[in-house]
């Protein structure tokens, strides 16, 4: 993800709610014929600021999807999210796909598209305006979109890290 420190969570202790973000059907041809399976990208988060993606594999539907669930259960992360929206501007890539994320006024809502919206909104972000450049594959642009919440910091940690006072964060 990010150089920063990641803070990893246990899925045990939270109420998780899963988005699905696309399901892909593979056709393998064999000497007997065509063999399909299917891979599922899903999302979990407590709209609380914890957030986790899987990919699931499978010869069903469901059974796919329930082993993407799964696998974002053992990938969570710890999101700074400040009154409903991202602290600051931030950019996130992965593989060919950039994502940009900007902090919007209350009631704007999530300005995003796909696999972008189910990220933001599984991590409790509710207002903010957010742009995908490159590609769109939806496996990269979640990815792209963690990796810029991983980035973000609090005021606190700011202040922290560059050593002054929080009033000296906000008024420079």
């Amino acid at each position: 993800m990010s150089k920063e420190v990641v803070k990893r969570v246990k899925s045990a202790e939270i109420e998780l709610k899963d988005k699905l973000v696309g399901i892909q059907r593979v056709t393998k041809v064999t000497k007997g014929g065509r063999h399909f399976s299917f891979s599922a990208i899903v999302v979990v988060g407590n709209e609380k600021g914890v957030v986790g993606y899987g990919l699931g594999k499978a010869n069903e539907v469901t059974d796919a999807i329930t082993k993407g669930i799964d696998d974002a259960k053992k990938n969570l992360v710890k999101v700074c999210v400040l009154k409903g929206t991202v602290p600051h501007a931030q950019e996130g890539k992965f593989g060919g796909s950039r994502v940009f994320l900007k902090p919007a006024a209350h009631g704007t809502g999530v300005i995003a598209g796909g696999a972008m919206r189910a990220v933001l909104e599984s991590v409790g972000v509710t207002d903010v305006l957010a742009k995908s450049k490159g590609s769109s594959n939806p496996h990269n642009v979640v990815k792209a979109t963690l990796d810029a919440l991983a980035k973000l910091r609090d005021p606190y940690t700011v202040s922290v890290q560059r050593g002054i006072s929080l009033d000296r964060v906000f008024n420079g």
